[in-house]
């Protein structure tokens, strides 16, 4: 008659079995101490890999960067390269490096201070500035917001969709995941947005590019002493450092209720989406570059998407749009969002994504009300 196996006795490892009384061989634990699953393996080595990590700390600064590569910015980065081929390479690193440190400063003062740029621009300085930053802020918005949706349109009919038809259905998406969803929700989906990106690095690999001379145009410049090189440099500058990005960077920090303990995180979220915003940019000029270089400027990231099927093939046109339409898309949540962000800054008043029309009415009497309680010593140019 055979002896039962002794039991385990202490802590159990990774890989460890457990044997009950009868000697019978249960299943092995896992690092943490929970039974093995098989089936659930895949997922745990997933959420224990580098790119999980990213991905739980990745929000505004990662989302704001890539909403600069909208409609109006692929097709600003797409003339780049028709015009001047790969001669705004080292131009595009210079401003990268001025993006990273915009966006830092940006959601470092959101961290630290609780407050949105709008509202520190009203704390700061005088109303009437506040009040021109904020029509500046506005109108300029608004230019975007039709870009935004004409770029929606114009991938969806690369792909023989009617924009009659596209616009209207994503109009009502976005301004239902804005007004209805929460903060948490909003920032996923923003997220899943910039997947759509990583089509434009595939399109550049597709239109077979020199290389060699990207190498060289991204280390030593190529400037051109012109006019048309100048105003496109100009235009670059404008089309991936814009306010926008800023004003959604700082409310987004605060909106997600990121505190100072956080700031390592948020800080890494706003220099790595930074630079993978300005990389996305830069496969878009090699792209362009690659396929349609030397043939002069262009007018609209359609007319670049059109240019590259001769060329690269059906399959590099279809990337292309699908990144115009993920841009367009995100750029087109976000250019909004950071408006009421700005309106609400700016007078005064709570705001969240996270909350409801209920709610509303009772954060702008709170607010009126400390308003009116406390009244703040005034400087000589703040009347």
């Amino acid at each position: 008659m055979s002896r039962p196996q002794p039991t385990h006795s202490g802590p159990l490892g990774p890989g460890d079995t457990r044997t009950d009384a009868t000697g019978s061989r249960a299943a092995p634990v896992l690092a943490d101490g929970s039974p093995h699953r098989p089936g659930r393996r895949w997922w745990q080595r997933l959420r224990r890999s580098p790119m999980f990590a990213y991905l739980a700390i990745a929000g505004p600064g990662l989302i704001a960067a890539n909403a600069g590569n909208d409609a109006a910015g692929i097709a600003t980065y797409s003339s780049a390269g028709a015009q001047f081929v790969y001669r705004t390479l080292f131009f595009m690193v210079l401003v990268t490096v001025a993006l990273v440190l915009v966006q830092e400063m940006a959601i470092r003062l959101g961290t630290y201070t609780g407050k949105g740029l709008a509202a520190l621009i009203r704390e700061q300085f005088s109303l009437r500035l506040t009040a021109l930053a904020l029509v500046c802020v506005l109108l300029a918005n608004t230019g975007l917001v039709v870009s935004e949706f004409a770029g929606i349109g114009a991938a969806f009919e690369l792909v023989g969709v009617s924009r009659y038809l596209a616009i209207p259905i994503f109009a009502g998406l976005i301004w239902a995941l804005v007004l209805f969803g929460s903060y948490r929700y909003a920032e996923r989906i923003f997220l899943v947005f910039s997947l759509a990106f990583l089509a434009y690095p595939v399109a550049a690999l597709l239109s077979h590019p020199h290389w060699s001379e990207v190498g060289a145009n991204l280390v030593w410049p190529h400037f051109i002493a012109s006019r048309e090189f100048v105003l496109l440099g100009v235009a670059l500058i404008g089309t991936t450092v814009s306010p926008y990005m800023q004003l959604y960077a700082a409310a987004g920090v605060v909106d997600r209720g990121a505190t100072p303990d956080n700031y390592r995180s948020t800080r890494i979220d706003a220099i790595t989406g930074a630079v993978f915003a300005c990389l996305i940019s830069i496969t878009i000029i090699i792209a362009t570059a690659a396929t349609i270089g030397g043939q002069g400027p262009l007018d609209s990231a359609e007319q670049a998407a059109q240019a590259l099927r001769p060329v690269a093939g059906t399959g590099a046109e279809l990337l292309f749009a699908i990144g115009l339409l993920g841009a367009s898309a995100l750029a087109g949540a976000v250019v909004p969002l950071s408006s009421a962000y700005a309106i609400s800054e700016a007078i005064g008043v709570e705001r969240s994504v996270s909350r409801r029309f209920r709610e509303a009415p009772c954060s702008w009497a709170c607010s009126l009300s400390k308003s009116s309680s406390v009244r703040p010593a005034h400087s000589p140019r703040s009347t």
